[in-house]
């Protein structure tokens, strides 16, 4: 592997990371656009956020396998060591939070007696676990808790980004584009 290849995260941690934030933030919007509504329409719109959730949950258990798989870029040496910590526990917070809210979600949905359609392809059966309508409530409140906090981890994580790009400027944001500079 060449310098600038060891700077950078590879092509498919790249494309894992890219799409699964941009299913994560069509997922949330879907869900907000959902709260708002009433009947069949908030019936499809949820649809397409269980759906978007098993999808979110298969690319994260890939992304993860990749991660474990594929060596990642070093450190870069001028960050300080509190702030590599906290960019380590974001990132482990991440994969569990995109691993167990969409299996949350699933739950739930389960208990309430339901599958979950994926875009008419397939149908992901519920889970077994029987149907109670309060355990159903019961996961739905932790799952709304848990995906909001992930909001603020998603916004925490791109005010770092963002603070490495113009305050930093370290090009460490570049380590996860297919383009741009990243700094030794």
């Amino acid at each position: 592997m060449n310098a600038e290849g060891q700077r950078r995260y590879s092509t498919g941690a790249m494309w894992f990371h890219w799409i699964i934030a941009i299913l994560v933030i069509v997922s949330w919007r879907v869900v907000v656009t959902a709260q708002g509504l009433e009947g069949p329409d908030k019936g499809w719109w949820m649809d397409h956020h269980k759906a978007l959730g098993v999808t979110i949950l298969v690319l994260t258990i890939a992304r993860l396998i990749w991660r474990l798989t594929h060596p990642v870029p070093g450190k870069a040496s001028t960050t300080p060591a509190w702030q590599h910590m906290l960019a380590r526990t974001l990132h482990v917070l991440f994969y569990v939070m995109l691993i167990g809210l969409p299996i949350g979600g699933w739950l739930a949905s389960s208990y309430f007696g339901g599958s979950i359609d994926m875009w008419g392809a397939f149908t992901v059966p519920g889970l077994p676990v029987g149907e109670s309508r309060e355990m159903g409530k019961t996961i739905i409140g932790f799952h709304k808790t848990g995906g909001e906090a992930l909001v603020y981890l998603v916004g925490l994580h791109i005010l770092g980004a963002l603070k490495h790009m113009l305050i930093d400027k370290d090009g460490n944001l570049w380590r996860m584009l297919p383009w741009g500079t990243p700094k030794a």
